[in-house]
């Protein structure tokens, strides 16, 4: 009932709400997705975008339909893996940043290990910084993290809005630096977050820096200060700063999958496991169990 020609393309369009972005991801035209996602939603009878000259949200139909879409490729691809008699195997080097630590990453790549038992996974959880400098070292096949505001490699997972988080009863005082809890460099939000509060002349000091998220997160709800985190991502019993607090944009961040200079053993598990990411997307933006 339901092409998985046309189910990957609406999770492309789900998951970077860009008919534009979608096309480049797939390497197709933007008519072809907009056909694709057409006859998905005549298959199912339903709208699953709402959009217009400026936008392009889910609606609720196309919620209810991402799950759908998920699992009807993931059993694709198994079947497809199974009657083929194809096999992924070798070294798997991926690295995923810190993030995911509380998303249902764990959950897409259990169900990797499952469909591809004879590949070596190795995971290294890191700053985005950091997986980005290992990968063009060499010491890593395959990055999900976020995008360097400079670099525009690699493969949209999706954009979400840079937001400004504590704990709920935390309030800011005008008159005093703004009390930052941040990752250490080479940390991306860290970088923003001050070129945000130097652009604007905001005075600024650091009150906590960890390279873990969950260092982090101990901070915001001790009341320290306040963080640049993704909106999607924002961990339990801490909120968005109401109005901002008076603290600068912080823009968009955009999650992306880079592939390294793999070799050639890796370069299947790697398509792999991208692959895997990708369909699974939605589930990276809710919180794990």
């Amino acid at each position: 009932m339901y092409d998985p020609t046309h189910l990957r393309t609406f999770l492309a369009v789900a998951q970077t709400l860009s008919f534009t972005q979608a096309a480049r991801r797939l390497g197709l035209r933007q008519s072809t997705v907009s056909q694709h996602v057409r006859r998905l939603e005549d298959a199912a009878g339903r709208r699953l975008f709402s959009r217009d000259t400026h936008s392009v949200e889910l609606t609720e139909d196309g919620e209810a339909m991402l799950g759908f879409a998920r699992r009807i490729l993931e059993a694709h691809e198994q079947a497809s893996a199974f009657f083929t008699g194809t096999r992924v195997r070798g070294r798997l080097r991926f690295g995923a940043s810190e993030d995911f630590v509380l998303t249902r990453l764990p959950e897409i790549l259990e169900g990797f290990r499952l469909g591809h038992p004879e590949v070596d996974l190795e995971l290294t959880v890191e700053l985005s910084g950091t997986l980005h400098e290992r990968l063009a070292a060499g010491r890593l096949d395959l990055v999900l993290a976020k995008r360097r505001g400079e670099d525009s490699s690699g493969e949209l997972v999706w954009r979400d809005d840079l937001v400004w988080i504590g704990a709920e009863r935390l309030r800011l005082d005008a008159g005093r630096p703004v009390p930052l809890i941040v990752y250490p460099p080479p940390g991306i939000t860290r970088a923003r977050a001050l070129r945000a509060l130097e652009r604007q002349g905001r005075a600024w000091r650091i009150v906590c820096t960890s390279g873990s998220l969950n260092g982090l997160i101990a901070a915001a709800r001790a009341g320290l200060g306040v963080m640049a985190h993704s909106r999607r991502l924002i961990p339990p019993g801490l909120v968005p700063l109401p109005g901002g607090a008076g603290l600068p944009e912080l823009g968009k961040v955009d999650f992306v999958l880079v592939h390294g200079r793999r070799p050639a053993a890796a370069e299947e598990a790697a398509n792999a496991l991208a692959a895997a990411v990708l369909a699974g997307g939605e589930r990276l933006r809710g919180r794990g169990t």
